[in-house]
Formats: structure tokens, sequence, C-alpha cells
């Protein structure tokens, strides 16, 4: 401190001790606007590694800037890791919580952080039953109150004044579909930690509005327990992730397997509205993919168009941000996710029988194209992977046909989709058998003989079209749920690209392992006929008057950067991928050195700003968990 600078001399300019730390520290007043960088980069200074591979051992992080400490779903343990951030580049475990404590058997899927306060997600065992959300004070994880939400809370978080807690609910069915909740969002007053009151926003209203829902384009699909009929809207529908806009009014829910979003009026715990995301046409240029992992002898690259696939965007992560224009905007990472129940009940596939499987024992929707489509029909694949669900739709010996106006492109003639159904071309893009063929006025299907001719008394499927899982990219979209912008083939084209590096060094060329997955050796193409890098998880932050989305992509791994500030034209700034070991053999079975793999699979993000940091300097956490790992990210910023 300046000595010249007396006790009076404080006292008549009013300025308090603290503020004359914070001059001398910062050379400017706590109020002084933070300057915002022309551009950042991210570099790796440290992690902490739970010691578990392939075991979801490091999921979602967030973090307490009092305490400095960050708190990390492990889904291995079904506990909360908390660790000492206070110097991010040495993280240290100092205590867990477990879920089980507050709900018997109970296992934490989620967690949020807000003044002091840790809340966390607790689903039961069954998953199918009532879980709970429990809050923690983040300085000593004295537990201080706990209240019963909807069926397998997987996400969380508060409201900008802290006062509420938002429950995901996604009630996901049994493995056998038997038994399927209902999907919630839980709103939970925490005014009084001690004492929480829950108030829901359930989707009870919209079961009578099943035919208005499916004729804007939102996937209601999901079957009754016998396999007859259709659930409720209600049970169909699969709250995944939550944003919440800056006057804490509003919230948007995706609904990820149902590729929609449910906008909540907060105060009046009320779902107003389900809003259809639409489809992504890989038929034009610009949203060009790569949808074969097997091209001829070996594998290469190859983004291109494919007419009449459509994709789904599916987000999974989501969040809400004020843009350039003072909009409020959404962002959102099109993971893509497919119901599949019951994939390794033989009986749902035909136990044995050569003929259909039993529909009480699962439910799965995805399917490669070569196996959908076949001039023989569906039953050379019973006792292997033939849905029992499609069979049944199929008049129980059927089959499905590609429509040769729309997919000559690729080899289809009448009665025989041909060349279509080689790996290099579409035979191993997975898409979901329960849309995309031809229907009746009342929504039946059309039925086609096997010649492909239009027959009432025929028992094959005509698709018109395909639809493929995830949009590959992420999205901006306004307060309405209509989107504004999409990053298109921008992702893929990237991660195919002489610019794009990989490793903490930046000195390995992603091409080389394009679209690699992430629980095994890298491989070339690995993951392309399914959804590609897969943008899952997704953090905002603001830096002076510019916003920054950071992008986990789950398979290939990795952070993209996109500076966000105007919703209409985002621009990508970074991108760090910190998986290390591209080429050692390893698997499931022969699980790699963790302390040399570096991370794989990220799946949850935090941003830390500067204010907050315990460095000083902005942050990012990254929750990997393939390599059960929390890498802590510095952003360092150029003016």
């Amino acid at each position: 401190m300046n000595p010249l600078l007396n006790a009076s001399h404080r006292k008549l300019f009013g300025i308090s001790l603290l503020a004359v730390a914070a001059l001398a520290a910062c050379g400017g007043s706590d109020d002084e606007p933070e300057r915002t960088p022309a551009s950042l980069q991210l570099e790796k200074i440290g992690g902490y590694s739970a010691g578990q591979f392939l075991k979801s051992a490091a999921e979602i992080p967030a973090f307490d800037a009092a305490s400095k400490r960050a708190f990390v779903v492990n889904a291995q343990s079904g506990k909360l890791d908390v660790l000492d951030l206070s110097d991010p580049k040495n993280p240290k475990k100092v205590g867990e919580v477990n879920g089980a404590a507050v709900l018997t058997n109970g296992e934490v899927n989620s967690v949020a952080v807000k003044n002091g306060l840790v809340a966390i997600a607790i689903q039961a065992k069954p998953k199918t039953d009532a879980g709970r959300i429990a809050i923690y004070q983040a300085a000593d994880l004295k537990l201080l109150g706990s209240a019963p939400v909807g069926a397998l809370p997987d996400m969380l978080t508060f409201t900008p004044d802290g006062k509420t807690i938002l429950v995901a609910n996604e009630a996901e069915p049994s493995d056998d579909y038997q038994v399927d909740p209902e999907g919630s969002i839980s709103m939970v007053d925490v005014s009084n930690p001690g004492a929480p009151v829950v108030r829901t926003a359930d989707f009870k209203a919209f079961n009578s509005r099943a035919a208005e829902l499916m004729a804007k384009g939102v996937r209601l699909f999901g079957p009754t327990a016998d396999g007859k009929g259709r659930a409720t809207v209600a049970q169909d529908l699969e709250p995944e992730y939550i944003a919440v806009s800056a006057d804490g009014k509003t919230a948007w829910v995706t609904l990820q397997e149902n590729n929609a979003l449910a906008i909540v009026d907060i105060a009046k715990a009320a779902v107003t509205d389900i809003v259809a995301l639409g489809y992504k046409d890989h038929g034009v240029a610009a949203n060009a993919l790569d949808f074969a992992d097997s091209d001829g002898k070996s594998p290469v690259i190859n983004i291109t168009t494919a007419p009449n696939v459509l994709g789904m965007y599916q987000p999974d992560a989501i969040a809400a941000y004020q843009a350039g224009d003072g909009q409020t905007y959404l962002v959102s990472a099109n993971e893509g996710d497919a119901r599949a129940w019951g994939e390794g009940t033989p009986a749902y596939f035909g136990n044995g029988a050569k003929g259909p499987g039993d529909v009480t024992k699962g439910f799965v929707e995805e399917w490669r194209v070569k196996h959908l489509v076949h001039k023989d029909g569906f039953l050379r694949r019973a006792d292997d992977d033939l849905p029992a669900h499609l069979i049944a739709l199929a008049k129980g010996n059927g089959g499905a046909l590609l429509n040769p106006a729309n997919f000559a492109w690729c080899g289809a003639v009448a009665g025989d989709p041909k060349t279509c159904r080689d790996d290099d071309k579409l035979g191993r893009l997975k898409v979901t058998w329960t849309q995309g063929y031809q229907t009746n006025a009342d929504g039946s299907p059309k039925w086609y003989n096997a010649a492909g001719q239009v027959d009432p008394a025929g028992n094959r499927l005509m698709y018109d079209k395909l639809y493929a899982y995830g949009g590959r990219s992420i999205s901006i979209w306004n307060a309405q749920g209509k989107q504004v912008w999409d990053s298109g083939a921008a992702i893929e084209q990237f991660l195919a690209s002489d610019e794009c590096k990989l490793g903490a060094k930046r000195d390995i060329a992603c091409k080389t392992y394009f679209n690699s997955g992430h629980d095994a050796t890298a491989a070339l193409d690995a993951r392309s006929s399914a959804k590609g890098p897969e943008p899952e998880g997704l953090a905002v932050g603001t830096i002076g008057s510019k916003t920054f989305a950071f992008v986990g992509l789950e398979r290939m791994g990795g952070v993209l950067v996109f500076d966000i500030t105007d919703a209409k034209t985002p621009k990508r700034v970074d991108y760090i991928n910190t998986r290390e070991n591209w080429t050692t053999a390893f698997g499931a079975a022969t699980p790699p050195a963790l302390d040399k793999v570096g991370d794989l699979g990220p799946e949850g993000l935090a941003f830390v700003p500067a204010k907050d940091s315990p460095n000083g300097k902005p942050l990012l956490l990254v929750g990997n968990e393939v390599s059960g790992s929390t890498a802590i990210f510095q952003l360092n910023l150029a003016y």
C-alpha cells in the first residue's frame, strides 16, 4: 500500500482498505470493465485422474469460487469427487459426497454450484423410481437438505439468483420397456436450503395433443408395455438438459430423443410450449458429412452429400446467453441419441426361434441401413439384431426397400436397394427405422410388394428418407426455438483439414485420426457411420463484451471454442485435444496406461471467469468420462 495514503486520506475519499488492496494488486477498481480479448487459446495447466478407465469416473464438473473447490460427478463410484483447486496446476482430491447417504443405493448423476451451495441429482435404484436432490455447503460438505424429484434426475442447474434449482427428470424406461415413468422438470425453491420446496412442471397437459405435436415434427415413438401402441406424451418425453434466461423467468429444456425443445415458465412451474427442432438436409453441400466408416479396402475421409438423408439435431447440452444484439439466444451441442433398450436380451431379437422376437423385452430403434433395406426382407436377421417392434410392424415376415426415385444416386432400383447397401455407400450408416417410410392418411404404413410396387397385400415398407442421429454440429436458436445458425459440415471439415492438430503440443495431424472413437485405439473413420465426432458437452463464458462457447467432442475428443457474440455469424476460435496416445493398441479389455493416454471422452464442461478463478485467469474444467480424468485449461487471452 502506498504509505502516503494515510487513514485520513482514505476516510476523506471513501476508499476502504480492501479497495486500496485491489487497486494495488490489479491497477484498477473492481467495477472496471473486463477487457475484451481479440482471441484466446486453451492451455492445459493441470489435471486429476480418478484412475478408472471406461468407468465414467469423471463426468460433470462444477466450481465454487469461495472454497476454490471443484466438484466432479464420479459415476463409477456413484459419488461426487471434491477437488481442491487452490493451485489449479495441482488439483488434489480432498473429499467426496455419497448420494447413497441421502437415497439408499442412490447414485449421483449431476452437480451444480451457486453462492456456496452444492446441489446434486441422485438417481434411485431402480432408475424408474423417484430420485432426490440434495444440497450441501461447498466449504465443509455439510448436508443442508434434500427433496424428492422425478425419475432419473439427469441434470440440474440454479437460476441466476441462486434461489431455485431446476432439475431435468429424464425418466428413461426400464431395460425391457415394461416400466416407463413420465418425464418432468422439478423446480426446487432453496431460499431455505434446509427445507427445500418442490414444484413440478410435467407434460400431462400434452397427452391429448400427440397428433398435433407429431404433425409439428416432435418425435413420439415410444411403445406401450405390450408393444402394440404408443406411450403417452408424458411418458415419451425425456428431459435432458436445461438452460435458464438471465432474468430467471424462462427455462429451455432439451428433449433429446424427441428432437424437440420444451419452453418452461419458471414462476408458474408450467411447460408453455414444445418446439420441434426440425431436420438437417445432408443432401446440400453446406451439410455434407462422412457417412461411411469403411470405404472400399481401407477407410478414407470422404465428406460428401447424401440426398434424402436427414440428420436429427437431438441436442444434449444447451446454454442461454445474451448476444451482441441484446437478444437471448440458445446454443446447443447436437450429439444425437437413439432409444436402445434390451440390446443384450436375446428374447427381444428372436431367442433362437428364427422368427420375430418378444416386444415386451425391450425397444431398439437404431439399425444400420444395410440391415434395414434388403430385397430378401427382415427375417434373415432374426436371432441376430432384428428389432422385435420392427418385424411386428412389418406383418411378422416383411422387409423394407428404398424408393429408387430418391436413392438412385446410390444404386437403388425397384424392389432392390442394391449398392446403396454397400459399406462404402449408405450400408453402415445408423438410422432410425421408426420414420421415413411412406404412410397412409391415418399414419399406417403404405405397403409395397417385393417387386417394389404399391400393394395393400404386400409386406414391404418403402423408405423415402433416412433419418440419422445428431447434427454433427452446434446450433444457435432464438428464444422461441427457431434456428438462426448451424455450423453445418464445419466441424468434420475442420477435423479433416491441415489446420487441425492434436495433443497438448498441437503437433499431431487430426486428419490421420479423423472421426476416431474414444474408448479404443484411434482408428481413422471409426465413427463416421454413427454420429461422427459427437458434439455433446457445452459451456458458455463471457469475457469483456464477447461470449464464447466451449464444445466437447465426445468421440473424437477435445474442445472446440466458438465466438458466438454475433448469433448469426459465430466463428471458430480454437481447438485443443489432450489425448496424447493415438497409436498404442488398447480397448475395454486392455485399458491403457492412464498417465500416458491423456484425456478421452469429454462429457461435461464448466467455465470459470477470471474474477472467480484461483489464479486470476479464466479457466475451463472438463470431465472426461472414458479416461476418468478432470482437465483444467487456462484461457490465454490475446488483445
